[in-house]
């Protein structure tokens, strides 16, 4: 197989520290549903859907120039995608430097003309920690502070369900 007949699919995201990793997975014993392997928990910040091989360099690019800074995220409760069957990790409030940090990222990947083929109208930030969940019930969870300082590009292997990593950042 040629590089450019493999379409991997992927994603930009905040990728969690270990601290906050463990915490998201405390919340996710309260809930019902299928939870989201621990590893797998994440911060989508652009889902790009398949794409050929031959993009790999623009999109590795854009995630190492986009500008970003460490930011804190405070999550203090969950919230749930109805139609989706999603129980998620809710924000009390998106901070600026979240919401730059997306924007300034589908800037870039609009001038490279790589703009996402599936995005939504609104973005809704949130770590997905379980499916297949009702809604949920108990709202009375310890609030987390994630210090977010790390950004991925994600491959998310359709044959397994694995995320493989393809690249890193830190921010500072």
């Amino acid at each position: 197989m040629s590089p450019d007949t493999h379409c991997p699919r992927l994603f930009y995201a905040l990728w969690p520290d270990a601290a906050t990793r463990a915490a998201l997975a405390a919340w996710q014993a309260r809930l019902e549903g299928k939870p989201v392997r621990a590893e797998k928990l994440h911060l989508t910040l652009a889902f790009l859907g398949q794409r050929p091989a031959s993009e790999l360099p623009a999109l590795l690019d854009i995630l190492a120039h986009t500008p970003a800074r460490p930011m804190p995220l405070l999550f203090d409760h969950t919230s749930h995608f109805a139609q989706l069957a999603l129980a998620w990790a809710a924000l009390a409030q998106p901070s600026p430097a979240l919401l730059d940090l997306r924007a300034a990222c589908m800037r870039n990947l609009a001038e490279q003309g790589l703009a996402p083929r599936f995005e939504h109208d609104r973005f809704t930030p949130h770590v997905t920690l379980a499916r297949q969940a009702p809604p949920p019930t108990d709202q009375d969870f310890a609030p987390i502070t994630w210090l977010a300082d790390e950004l991925v590009l994600v491959d998310s292997l359709k044959s397994s369900g694995d995320y493989r990593i393809l690249a890193s950042r830190k921010l500072s």
